[in-house]
């Protein structure tokens, strides 16, 4: 390469330039004599001589060099010589780098710069640099070189570095200064630049950095050196001798890959594993080269125990997942092991075994037996798993990328039905009930069609577990089978997470009674505190899903109370694993963000939280709506709303222009206030329109359901609304206003009269409602005001007392449905009751209309004052 077009750091163009300088300026004195030979005395720089130098070396060295020089001082740059050969005449025993390399070196000392100017957020020095490093690479395509790998990394890390830096920037409180946020910016738009441009280099980079790696090195791998006197013995060898190649191992050892080296092959390996400088990738290689050549049964089980370790060990990083490529080689060669075994008796993979010499080989006939082998196939499948769900981590859900890598898990459940048919046959009985436990896992959440799908593709294996959807006939059947299987183990933990997947499925089919019977009696609502994170997180995606259950089947009270306790925590996602929860004025260190990523589930099994919050919103206002009408205290309404309902509905009512819906929150809200106002076929249609209930696959079975229900609560609505301004109201006429039949109507009010919600009388021979008032004296409302207080002062000492007995009093850091669902329906008891257990109110009382109290009927004072104390 011609020195014109070197960089002015190159350190061979300044070397050179200051040698001509001291050279040029004792050109006349020097006499001409000839010059030593290269091999007979090498060339020293002077400035490397000591102060005991004889001059007469100094002398010699000047003259041969001078006259090496001639051309130089006469200004005539030598065009036919390359720098290497330049250098390689002052110094032959020297390897002398080329071109290519040198600008390799000169790209990663670019990227330390870009280094440490990440490590303090100096993105100036991290604009000019990657300028820089933009030229090299420019450099690069103008002597028609591929992209080097480094310089994809390079764009990979610093993505990732920026995205971090622009997450950190938007929370954080202290803003960075106007020149680096302004330099922040510019990178972002050139690094997208880039990526855009060598779009293709980090696709194949991202799938396989060896093989790109090694593709580049292919291509720009320089020509080897020869060395002087050699070079024509090299060129003159012959084809046979120059192909004939030898793999060698690390210091340059020969290996031999053969069946009786397999033994100290594999010996070796193991030793070398986990150590600090240990080439994985070639350890790989090394392995799958010995199971080429294993002949034997046990030879092959040894081969693939350790391939398929070195494959898991490939990744050491806890925060990345697996290479797909890496993990398809692995989950094949489970398949094959498990294969080996169940086809051959006379072996058995266990985890604890005798000691036994690995350097030799075993075999039926020596062993005396059953040949058992250290290992552990349950331990692979678990990984397979755990890498698998890691992967989607990591992925984009949005992409194509996703949905192809989650076709993979059909050939994971089928390695996991195998595992589960050679347990089965070997009657193990530990890792059985792990390896069901991590079937369950896959079909538990999933419709019946997709785990229909995944249980055919397990059918056509040869190896088939006694457990199937054949043996079964329905999905429900065979995840039953599964569950009592693990009930009947004797794990706790394996329990426990069957029996949440059981009452989860049973959810996720509209079996409500059965879901919630199970949950109740399970007592796990007690004990669920002291179990492990991912336990707890099934936990809540089982009560979420048993309130949507009740919801889709109509069952608003027991919707809302299912799922108040989960929305009064405002902390949904992170209870469901789905999301960090950021509180304000706290960041999370780099572990406790790893664990909560770490234990993040999977997009295609999150639980949709807008239609969850639409369930829960729609259900309380079902519920609380009439109940806000039935009281006149502004105190006790402040208490009877539940906190997240009636936060968003106390926002409604203070805007002061209300545009059109747009969100779902805003479809509800002006719902409830059409509600309120007696305008239910309003309410119908806002609550309808709702988009969110097309994701729920009996939508148009709900917006039935709700339209029904909306009309039933718009007539108790009125009722409390306007019943003190009527001593009597036609039945027909409700009938007409809500449009429902008459024998409806009159269900619902008897209803209200023997729950004592509604201070009337039924005249079924003239079909009206005949309403009854009695004033409540001031000892009755001072009576009344103690009983609700005696009342609070219970429900506190019950959460204290329950404290204290071990138990946890409320949903704290977990969604302790089951508890909470039985204490809504109580309060919900005492509120639908209209304030009974408060005392009697007889009559009608102040404000918006009055209200009525509940059934005393036709009491006198001191009656109602005794019922009440």
């Amino acid at each position: 390469m011609s020195r014109f077009f070197r960089q002015a750091g190159d350190s061979d163009s300044e070397s050179e330039s200051s040698d001509d300088e001291l050279m040029s300026s004792g050109d006349e004195e020097a006499p001409q004599k000839p010059a030593p030979s290269a091999a007979a005395k090498p060339a020293m720089s002077r400035f490397l001589k000591t102060a005991g130098s004889e001059s007469s070396e100094s002398e010699s060295e000047e003259e041969s060099e001078d006259e090496s020089d001639v051309p130089k001082r006469h200004g005539l740059p030598r065009h036919g010589e390359s720098d290497e050969e330049e250098e390689e005449e002052e110094a032959p025993g020297v390897r002398i780098k080329s071109a290519t390399e040198r600008r390799l070196d000169e790209m990663k000392a670019t990227g330390k710069v870009m280094e440490n100017a990440l490590r303090i957020n100096d993105w100036v020095a991290i604009s000019n640099e990657f300028d820089k490093l933009a030229r090299l690479v420019q450099r690069q395509h103008n002597v028609s070189e591929p992209v080097p790998p480094f310089y994809v990394q390079t764009l990979v890390s610093l993505e990732t570095s920026l995205n971090t830096a622009v997450a950190k920037e938007k929370e954080s409180k202290k803003k960075m200064n106007a020149t680096n946020a302004k330099a922040l910016t510019a990178v972002k738009q050139k690094l997208k630049k880039a990526l855009k441009e060598y779009a293709v280099e980090v696709k194949k980079f991202q799938d396989d950095p060896e093989a790109f790696e090694r593709e580049y090195t292919a291509i720009v791998a320089p020509e080897p050196v020869a060395v002087p006197g050699r070079r024509a013995a090299a060129i003159g060898a012959g084809d046979e001798e120059a192909n004939d190649f030898t793999t060698v191992g690390k210091g340059g050892r020969v290996l031999q890959f053969t069946p009786e080296g397999i033994f100290k092959n594999l010996q070796a390996v193991q030793e070398a594993r986990g150590k600090k400088n240990t080439d994985r990738a070639e350890q790989i290689r090394i392995l799958e080269k010995l199971l080429e050549v294993a002949v034997t049964t046990y030879q092959r089980i040894r081969v693939l125990l350790a391939l398929i370790s070195s494959r898991f060990d490939y990744n050491s990083s806890v925060a990345t997942h697996m290479p797909i490529e890496l993990w398809l080689s692995a989950q094949r060669e489970v398949d094959q092991l498990v294969s080996i075994i169940a086809s051959d008796p006379n072996y058995s993979i266990q985890e604890i075994t005798d000691d036994y010499d690995e350097s030799i080989e075993r075999s039926p006939a020596t062993e005396g037996g059953i040949v058992r082998i250290r290992g552990s196939i349950i331990s692979f499948v678990d990984r397979l798993d755990d890498e698998f769900t890691r992967s989607l981590q990591n992925i984009d859900p949005h992409g194509t990328e996703y949905v192809d890598r989650l076709k993979d898990e059909k050939v994971l459940y089928c390695t996991i039905c195998r595992a589960q048919a050679f347990y089965e046959k070997t009657k193990q009985d530990e890792p059985l009930g792990r390896v069901i436990m991590r079937r369950l896992e896959h079909i538990y959440s999933k419709p019946n069609p997709v785990v229909q799908a995944l249980e055919a593709a397990a059918d056509a294996s040869e190896i088939k577990p006694n457990m199937s959807l054949t043996a079964q006939t329905t999905t429900s059947a065979l995840i039953h089978a599964l569950c009592v299987h693990l009930y009947k183990s004797g794990n706790s933990l394996l329990r426990t997470r069957a029996m949440l997947s059981h009452i989860y499925h049973h959810a996720l089919h509209n079996d409500f009674h059965t879901a919630r019977d199970m949950l109740l009696m399970s007592h796990l609502q007690e004990s669920i505190h002291s179990a492990d994170v991912a336990t707890q997180i099934l936990y809540n995606r089982t009560v979420v899903q048993l309130g949507l259950c009740a919801f889709r089947s109509g069952l608003i009270k027991e919707a809302q109370a299912t799922l108040q306790d989960i929305f009064t925590t405002q902390r949904v996602k992170e209870l469901l694993a789905q999301g960090v929860h950021q509180q304000r004025f706290q960041v999370l260190t780099p572990e406790q963000e790893k664990a909560e990523k770490q234990r993040q589930l999977p997009f295609h099994m999150h639980i949709n939280t807008e239609l969850l919050e639409a369930a829960f919103l729609v259900s309380s206002m079902l519920v609380e709506i009439p109940l806000l009408a039935s009281i006149d205290s502004e105190e006790l309404k402040r208490k009877a709303i539940s906190k997240p309902f009636r936060r968003l509905l106390d926002f409604a009512d203070r805007q002061v222009f209300t545009g059109p819906p747009e969100s779902t929150r805003d479809h509800i809200m002006q719902a409830s206030k059409a509600l309120q106002d007696g305008e239910w076929e309003q309410c119908r249609d806002l609550i309808q329109s709702i988009k969110i209930w097309s994701l729920m696959p009996e939508a148009a079975t709900v917006k039935e359901m709700l339209a029904k229900r909306i009309q039933e609560q718009g007539l108790r609505t009125y009722l409390f609304t306007y019943a003190p301004h009527y001593s009597t109201l036609a039945i027909s006429l409700l009938s007409r206003t809500f449009s429902l039949p008459v024998r409806t109507v009159t269900s619902i009010v008897s209803k209200m009269i023997w729950n004592e919600e509604l201070s009337a009388s039924l005249d079924q021979s003239g079909g009206v409602i005949v309403f009854h008032r009695i004033e409540l004296s001031r000892t009755q409302q001072l009576a009344q005001t103690v009983a609700e207080k005696v009342a609070a002062m219970v429900d506190q000492s019950e959460k204290a007392l329950d404290a204290r007995m071990g138990g946890t009093g409320g949903w704290g850091d977990r969604a302790d449905g089951a508890k909470g669902e039985k204490r809504g329906e109580q309060t919900q008891e005492r509120r639908g009751r209209g304030e009974r257990t408060r005392g009697a109110r007889g009559g009608a009382r102040g404000g918006r209309g009055g209200r009525f109290s509940q059934g005393l009927g036709n009491q006198m004072p001191g009656q109602a004052s005794q019922r009440a104390g």
